[in-house]
């Protein structure tokens, strides 16, 4: 089992073009990686804040619908956080976000459950968690208390537009990889995160804090990854793509799903990953990406959707 801890809002999509009308769509990078969890077969429940109004029973339906457990989910009075999208001619979005005075916003420590799942991991995104305090307050709780009793995966998901103190979010950044076991970073945040300098520098030095893999996603031009047995290149495969809403999302959770899938989601099981088991795992996640950009939203596929095939072209190095 995989226990995703983080937001779950509703995305407002412009309905096209120079539109001014917006469509709402569940959302939110942990929910979303719950949902695509869900979808590809994996045992999964989400540990977020979610609104009782009608916003929140339409995230509460999306992720029943998804298979994804909701036993976790703490009720908050407060409206539904919200995230108003902007989409470019290459289909990259950028977000406005509503935070304050909503649910994603009154985060404590208290309401965390008094235990978890035994044997299950535990995903946890920065997005919203390292930016917003009382979200980040509550989540390093959670990480350091659950860091002895199981893997901890992370994918720091840089919203620079939620901070507001750049010293603070690194620093914090810093604490949560020693958690880790498995980090998931794009291109794009290693670029906020250590600007100037290589991605295989800054894989070594995060290695050496803790995590056994680090996979760095490049979009069209596929993933890297370093994990116990050495590196892999995995060239990307060729999509149209309607737009990226949830493709980093998806791409952890087909990342998620393949470990947990072949026995590698233990820290004896990470100890071992082969780096050929580790290519296959990142093809996976690739595919998985692959399909939801032709999508528009945040629309992962469900397991049906992968036709067995064979992995991507990989590099290894040992």
């Amino acid at each position: 089992m995989i226990i995703v801890c983080g937001e779950a809002l509703i995305d407002l999509v412009p309905g096209g073009t120079g539109s001014s009308v917006y469509q709402a769509h569940a959302g939110g990078g942990p929910a979303n990686i719950a949902v695509g969890l869900g979808r590809l077969g994996t045992e999964v429940a989400l540990l977020a804040r979610l609104a009782e109004d009608r916003f929140g029973r339409v995230l509460r339906d999306h992720l029943r619908a998804s298979q994804v457990d909701v036993g976790l989910i703490i009720a908050s009075a407060a409206p539904t956080t919200l995230a108003v999208l902007n989409v470019d001619a290459a289909g990259v979005a950028d977000y406005d976000f509503y935070i304050d005075g909503c649910a994603d916003g009154g985060w404590r420590p208290a309401e965390l459950p008094a235990q978890l799942p035994a044997g299950a991991a535990l995903h946890a995104s920065g997005s919203f968690a390292l930016a917003v305090d009382s979200m980040a307050e509550t989540f390093e709780t959670l990480l350091r208390r659950e860091r002895p009793h199981r893997v901890i995966t992370f994918d720091p998901n840089i919203r620079p537009s939620l901070i507001r103190d750049e010293h603070v979010v690194l620093a914090r950044l810093e604490r949560w990889l020693a958690l880790a076991d498995i980090v998931k970073v794009s291109a794009e945040d290693l670029t906020w995160i250590a600007p100037g300098r290589p991605a295989e520098a800054v894989i070594a030095e995060w290695r050496e804090r803790g995590p056994s893999i680090v996979v760095v996603t490049r979009g069209g031009r596929g993933a890297y990854a370093v994990g116990p047995a050495g590196s892999v290149d995995l060239q990307a495969e060729p999509v149209t793509v309607v737009d990226t809403i949830g493709a980093g999302d998806a791409f952890m959770s087909g990342l998620l799903a393949a470990l947990d899938r072949d026995g590698y989601l233990t820290r004896p099981g990470l100890a071992v990953l082969g780096s050929r088991d580790l290519a296959a795992a990142l093809a996976y996640a690739q595919r998985v990406a692959g399909i939801t950009v032709t999508r528009a939203g945040a629309d992962p596929p469900w397991r049906e959707d992968l036709p067995d095939t064979p992995p991507a072209q990989a590099r290894t190095a040992h």
